[in-house]
């Protein structure tokens, strides 16, 4: 008799999970975001394919002003470390670290990045186009009545079934393919911060 209340209940949660529209999904993920907040640092992998140049990806951290960007292009490492006052730029070809006012900017690029994980809906019609026992994956369509004329045509949204978290967000712009993917909240000090230290035998070039 257990074992069938089991096979029931089994059953019936299936067919919750199997009958929430995309706008719930997104609507469940955007509530699970949202139990982190902006001050424990986000982190997220970056990639970015350009016509011809072939694909870049980037290891992006941020935490309150400060960010740390990772990215290998074409077999050179690069690292950037920007505090809002003073970037670091780690080059491996060169063996040096360049030193440079930082650009003044509102929010952090990955801030900005994390924020298209938000409100996803508005403005586009969206829909299931594919299920996995593990994940959904949204298409979602730029409506018509749409005001914003730079926004992406179409994004493609896959989620967690068991944690409605994002697993990967992919859209196009201007010719430029971008995805952003494994997603996690909590960075510390430490990841931010230049420590030259760190680049005892390398050349600090200050531009500043």
């Amino acid at each position: 008799m257990k074992k069938l209340i089991a096979i029931i209940s089994f059953i019936v949660m299936t067919t919750a999970v199997m009958a929430q529209t995309a706008e719930e999904i997104i609507s469940r993920m955007e509530a699970e975001m949202n139990k982190h907040d902006e001050s424990e640092g986000v982190a997220m992998t970056i990639d970015i394919k350009v016509f011809l140049l072939g694909t870049m990806t980037t290891r992006a951290y941020t935490l309150g002003d400060k960010s740390r960007v990772e990215a290998s292009v074409l077999g050179n490492d690069m690292i950037t470390w920007d505090d809002g006052v003073t970037t670091w730029t780690y080059d491996s070809k060169k063996g040096e670290v360049e030193i440079n006012k930082a650009t003044p900017k509102e929010k952090s690029d990955s801030e900005g990045d994390i924020k298209m994980f938000e409100g996803v809906t508005d403005g586009y019609d969206v829909k299931i186009d594919k299920e996995t026992s593990t994940e959904w994956h949204i298409r979602c369509k730029k409506s018509r009545n749409n005001p914003d004329e730079d926004a992406p045509k179409k994004i493609d949204l896959v989620i967690a079934k068991d944690t409605y978290w994002p697993v990967s967000l992919s859209t196009s712009l201007k010719g430029i393919d971008m995805t952003m993917r494994d997603i996690s909240f909590g960075v510390t000090e430490k990841q931010v911060t230049f420590n030259p230290a760190d680049y005892p035998n390398i050349k600090m070039v200050d531009k500043r």
